[in-house]
């Protein structure tokens, strides 16, 4: 086999405050002259602009397709950055994809992703994945799976991530097309189905634990929690943390200690973790940005920056080790904002670091989200301060 015959995965970022030029090297590093299947554009909010996303289309193939969202920071091989482009391509034989963007995604969440499920339709590779990028600020994001999974079953893997903004909540960018131009939207669902004659593996892990007793979530809808055990929620959580009520004013402050203790859900494959956002203080509920069932069992949740950096190993290694064997050609990552935050800089260093030594040599890229989509046996697909992983096994 040539070089020309291979499958290829490349990675590029980079952190030129001139957003075109920033495209056009980050493009470069990723595509090196090569004719990708597929190129993934994830960029900050200020760094989206058309003149960023034509330096990429310059470097395409003429069938290459072109998809991306704005973040809360992105990753590449060896780096993470707060502000810049990061871009991963793929190519070769034996690697396909097809997509369908769903518009105006909020006037019907379920459709949406089953819209964008749809996809998956014609893509007879032997081994799938549904890859799906949503705007981060729908609401009720757990909808979008439902309805994504009504369409791919059980047999395919969900994973993907939600658009961020640097969690400033106003508003974030979806990104599709090709060569001949690439639409930015918001308020979209992207779909990519992800075909590949060798195997891909994907990884879910978080590094968080228990912390003190177990609480019934007694009255809840959607993403916002009204009673913890029969209580006002934003009562228990101020109890149960030492905080004064006066810190709910002050919106930063409050984001900053809860995201100290997010929430976690009991569930048969372990705790699944929400992150809670904001207190209001008019009916004292607490407000997540995705569902929290009536009725759930729940725990406040503890963890501490080597925790949180063995969660991302923890998920690489899922990763590889649905590879049945085989080397990884490049791996995908989606990880949390409000893990990236309470990392911390030295703690995001070793977090790049053990995935670079754990992933051996590797390319990876990815971004940190506002909700990670992973849905695999046990998982329910809609996840928060969570690291996705989804590798590309080497033909």
């Amino acid at each position: 086999m040539t070089l020309d015959d291979a499958c290829w995965f490349g990675t590029g970022h980079s952190t030129l405050t001139d957003p075109a030029a920033a495209g056009a090297q980050a493009a470069q590093a990723a595509i090196a002259g090569r004719a990708p299947v597929v190129v993934f554009v994830f960029c900050s909010v200020g760094h989206h602009v058309p003149e960023m996303l034509d330096a990429v289309r310059e470097r395409v193939a003429a069938d290459t397709v072109i998809v991306g969202c704005t973040t809360s920071g992105q990753i590449a091989t060896d780096e993470e950055s707060r502000d810049g482009v990061a871009i991963t391509a793929w190519g070769g034989p034996g690697l396909a994809v097809r997509t369908h963007v769903t518009r105006d995604a909020s006037t019907g969440l379920r459709e949406a992703g089953a819209q964008a499920a749809s996809c998956l339709a014609g893509l007879d590779s032997e081994h799938r994945a549904l890859l799906m990028l949503c705007d981060g600020l729908t609401g009720s994001q757990h909808e979008i799976i439902r309805g994504a999974y009504s369409v791919a079953g059980a047999a395919v893997p969900l994973v993907g991530g939600c658009a961020g903004d640097h969690l400033t909540y106003v508003r974030t960018y979806q990104f599709h097309g090709g060569r001949d131009g690439v639409e930015i939207l918001s308020d979209a669902v992207i779909g990519v189905g992800v075909g590949s004659d060798a195997p891909l593996g994907v990884g879910i892990a978080h590094g968080w634990r228990k912390d003190g007793a177990a609480m019934i979530v007694t009255s809840s809808r959607e993403g916002r929690i009204y009673e913890l055990d029969g209580r006002p929620a934003l009562d228990v959580l101020l109890e149960r943390l030492g905080l004064d009520e006066s810190l709910v004013d002050d919106e930063e402050a409050f984001r900053d200690a809860a995201f100290l203790h997010p929430l976690g859900l009991s569930r048969r494959s372990g705790e699944d973790i929400r992150v809670i956002h904001a207190g209001d203080r008019s009916d004292r509920s607490l407000i997540c940005l995705a569902d929290v069932p009536q009725g759930a069992l729940a725990w406040m949740m503890v963890s501490d920056q080597d925790a949180l950096v063995e969660g991302s190993n923890e998920a690489c290694v899922q990763a590889l080790d649905g590879l049945g064997g085989r080397e990884a050609l490049g791996v995908l990552v989606f990880d949390c904002a409000a893990r990236r935050i309470t990392l911390g800089e030295g703690g995001l260093d070793r977090e790049i670091a053990g995935m670079t030594k754990t992933l051996n040599g590797a390319p990876y890229g990815g971004f940190y989200t506002n909700g990670e989509i992973a849905r695999t046996r046990g998982a329910l697909g809609m996840h928060h301060f969570t690291m996705v992983t989804l590798a590309l096994g080497r033909s």
